[in-house]
């Protein structure tokens, strides 16, 4: 499949190394690429704000800074109020953002060290600091941020906010809180995912006219995908009867955890799976059945169980008790042997930390929270969430499965690939959401999706439909149940006769 730039995360490396011999090669220099970069940024400023007349631009030392002094020539010419401070006034800059800076000046701007501006803004545009930030920020960049998050005046970013790491998306030490931002030639891994993601607000991308040039130099790092991006399903023969749509068996729901097993079932009959039946302890039987007669029950039989499925899940309320271990030793043995499709969640992964030589994870998908995959990694959670793209990498590769590594800009990763979510808000971080998670990606499996189709889709078709979920009534007090309508709404749309392969 062709790249796509607006679709393809790129390490900051990848971008300072090839934008300057793919500028070249399209014919643009360095300085047009900054005015595009500065006039790109104020389109968007202004588009999303378009109230917005007194200007405060906060400018660094670096390129960043001549995009940042574009802008502000750009406002001043279209008759806004601009004010720009510069965060340290004694240092000259060089190059290309010398060059902006002195066509603001000639334009009559002035420049200040006065932060106190801030407080009469109508809008900020960041450009302090760029990708190149390894370590905590300093002052006086660090008190310039505080002062323009504390304004909650909207803050429009320069190619990412300043402060985050552009790989990881990790906040260091202190980083802009914008409510938008324009990145550019190629977007940036840690504006996706994790606290990046929290901090870029929202996305807007712009490859300056150097698309064609820069592809041909480098190859993303990983994809971002959302619903309306997933391959349509197949419509359904006429002449088909349950069994033709997958046999899913939910494993999980010990004593006091039945809701948990109870959702993932449910979740896997309303994404279209034929027929569900779960294994659990037998105090949960009546809990998991009363109220969706649909399902079928069981605490006894489970490799007769096994046998009858097309696909497992495991371990929403597994537990990790005596009844847990033996239960997941028997899964697992079972679908390692006869290498039937198997999905991995919540307490069936810290077992599986604790055994995880003993089973090798092809066919399966592992849907970790960081949390579930430091265990696996045997690291801490926020060694997980310092770098999550090495981490579902990592998790991908050692345990030769899929995995999906959740969070805000869920990741999944195979042997060969990395995805990214950029569907999802905050209103599915609520317990029992990745028990859901989990029915949705097994019911795909089921239903014929290879594990790595399932986990895309299902990622995106979970995330989607919290949106629409939070659209109708916030993201406040929503619960996991509330997706089971919206997911079915959404399963019908994908139903067309296109093929699956992507």
């Amino acid at each position: 499949m062709s790249v796509v730039l607006s679709q393809s995360v790129f390490l900051a490396e990848q971008v300072r190394d090839h934008e300057g011999p793919a500028a070249k090669r399209s014919g643009v220099t360095l300085y047009e690429l900054m005015e595009r970069a500065g006039l790109a940024t104020y389109q968007q400023a202004i588009s999303y704000f378009p109230k917005a007349s007194t200007f405060v631009v906060l400018a660094g030392v670096g390129n960043n800074a001549g995009d940042g002094y574009v802008v502000a020539r750009l406002a001043k010419q279209a008759g806004k109020q601009v004010t720009v401070i510069a965060a340290i006034s004694d240092k000259p800059l060089k190059g290309d953002a010398l060059s902006a800076q002195q066509a603001w000046l000639d334009a009559g701007g002035a420049i200040t060290a006065d932060a106190s501006v801030i407080e009469q803004a109508d809008i900020i545009i960041d450009g302090l600091l760029g990708t190149g930030i390894q370590s905590a920020v300093r002052e006086p960049f660090s008190t310039l941020i505080k002062a323009a998050n504390v304004s909650q005046v909207p803050i429009v970013a320069i190619d990412l906010p300043s402060g985050i790491h552009a790989d990881t998306g990790v906040v260091q030490g202190v980083a802009i809180k914008a409510a938008l931002t324009v990145t550019f030639v190629g977007i940036k891994q840690g504006l996706v995912t994790g606290q990046g993601r929290a901090h870029a607000g929202t996305l807007e991308f712009n490859d300056l006219g150097i698309e064609d040039a820069f592809l041909k130099q480098t190859s993303p790092t990983a994809e971002l995908i959302n619903y309306q991006s997933q391959a349509r399903l197949p419509e359904r023969d006429n002449n088909s009867h349950k069994t033709s749509h997958g046999k899913l068996l939910c494993v999980g729901g010990n004593a006091g955890t039945a809701g948990a097993i109870r959702l993932t079932a449910e979740a896997a009959l309303r994404t279209g799976a034929g027929m569900v039946k779960v294994y659990t302890h037998s105090s949960s039987i009546l809990p998991v059945s009363i109220g969706r007669p649909e399902l079928m029950v069981t605490d006894t039989n489970l490799i007769s169980a096994l046998e009858w499925a097309t696909c497992i899940a495991i371990g929403p309320g597994l537990g990790q008790d005596t009844w847990s271990e033996t239960t997941f030793e028997a899964v697992m043995q079972y679908c390692f042997t006869n290498n039937k499709p198997l999905v991995i969640d919540a307490d069936a992964l810290n077992l599986m930390a604790q055994h995880a030589s003993s089973f090798p994870l092809a066919n399966t998908v592992i849907t970790p929270h960081p949390g579930e995959a430091a265990r696996l990694l045997n690291c801490r959670a926020s060694d997980i969430e310092e770098n999550r793209f090495h981490a579902v990498k990592q998790l991908a590769r050692s345990y030769t499965t899929t995995c999906v590594l959740k969070g805000a800009g869920s990741l999944i990763a195979d042997n060969n690939q990395t995805w990214v979510c950029t569907d999802g808000n905050p209103a599915l971080a609520v317990g029992g959401s990745g028990d859901v998670l989990t029915g949705i990606i097994a019911a795909l499996i089921a239903q014929g999706l290879t594990p790595q189709q399932a986990a895309c889709l299902g990622v995106t078709l979970h995330a989607k439909a919290g949106d629409i979920a939070a659209e109708r009534e916030g993201e406040r007090g929503m619960l996991p149940s509330d997706l089971f309508a919206v997911v079915r709404k959404l399963i019908k749309e994908l139903a067309s006769s296109a093929d699956l392969s992507r």
